[in-house]
């Protein structure tokens, strides 16, 4: 992904981090002195350079007041760092956010939804989309995350622009997270 050029007038962030795995993600946490340096708790946009590498993502809260990123195969192929290595990184927020991930079973609800929620889910932010992603995802139980696509598209029927009521600093992850905090990696 090609870093973009608006920035939100943070100065560009250098440090150091090392790759840790948790379960089947590799991620990075960022160093405490570097995530002083957001003006949110919650999910920001960066983009930046690991290694001397392009990347733009949007770092994830740890439910301590800062964040994480995760380092997809792809990029630690292009960077050439695996779990447990140190990386340089240079990182400055961005207003521009890259599209989520849409998961498969969100996309056909909204797919076949009333062309009222399409035209409202492509009319918000992309901030506001990874919002809704992060809540849908937000849950291990099948029912739960079932009852989560149904809701959200009942909620932006109603003109509901963005998800409510979860914690926007927490750790969402089911997969990495504990009570809204990010686990320790194995």
């Amino acid at each position: 992904m090609t870093p973009t050029t608006r920035r939100t007038g943070v100065s560009t962030i250098r440090f150091e981090g090392t790759l840790h795995t948790i379960g089947t993600w590799t991620i990075l946490r960022l160093p405490e002195k570097a995530r002083r340096s957001f003006p949110s708790r919650g999910q920001v946009a960066v983009q930046g350079t690991i290694d001397g590498h392009e990347f733009q993502t949007v770092l994830e809260p740890d439910g301590y007041l800062g964040h994480w990123m995760r380092v997809g195969e792809k990029l630690q192929q292009t960077a050439d760092i695996s779990e447990g290595g140190t990386a340089t990184l240079e990182i400055e927020s961005t207003k521009d956010w890259p599209e989520p991930n849409v998961p498969q079973d969100f996309e056909i609800a909204l797919a076949a939804a009333p062309q009222k929620i399409q035209d409202l889910w492509n009319d918000i932010t992309p901030m506001a989309r990874w919002e809704w992603v992060r809540w849908v995802n937000a849950t291990k139980n099948p029912d739960t995350r079932r009852r989560r696509v149904e809701v959200s598209v009942s909620k932006m029927n109603s003109g509901k622009r963005r998800p409510c009521c979860f914690n926007l600093a927490a750790c969402t992850d089911p997969y990495l997270s504990k009570n809204g905090r990010l686990i320790e990696s194995a």
